[in-house]
């Protein structure tokens, strides 16, 4: 069985903020915008591209938040009505598997404990491997081209 579990972000945190006024959204680094073609617009919640045409948000999230050296936050982007995405054990998604992707292992104590990059169409091996170690607790993937935030990687037991 598949020892990793990849899974978005929920989507209640962010869904009033469509209906916030430029002003609000400005006031906290955020802003709206269209997906102006169907790739290069990642959505963090369903872990889908967003198609030509939606409306998204484009918002700092702090991805690591727990209180360690490793603190950390970043650009991400949210589709309008998105529903969060919890694949089944083992499987990378299309959104994944297309990008170059940093991956960053964390322990119980979130701190990073390994890093390094590879072709997300390989990843399932790599996080195979890693879970397979005691000592990783959670490892964050990341677009390494842009270097974004892109989704959890939990342990399945």
């Amino acid at each position: 069985m598949p020892g990793f579990r990849l899974s978005g972000l929920p989507h209640a945190p962010f869904e009033a903020m469509f209906d916030w006024s430029h002003d609000e959204l400005s006031a906290v680094g955020t802003r709206k915008c269209i997906a102006t073609e169907d790739f290069g617009f990642p959505c963090r919640v369903s872990l889908e591209e967003a198609r030509a045409g939606e409306e998204l948000l484009l918002l700092p999230f702090q991805h690591q938040p727990e209180m360690s050296p490793y603190r950390a936050s970043g650009p991400i982007f949210v589709r309008r009505g998105a529903t969060q995405c919890r694949l089944p054990p083992g499987v990378i998604p299309p959104y994944v598997a297309r990008r170059l992707i940093s991956w960053r292992a964390y322990d119980r104590l979130h701190d990073m404990i390994d890093a390094d990059v590879r072709d997300g169409a390989a990843l399932a091996e790599e996080l195979e491997r890693l879970f397979a170690l005691a000592d990783v607790a959670y490892v964050h993937l990341h677009n390494a081209r842009r270097g974004c935030f892109s989704c959890l990687a939990s342990r399945v037991d």
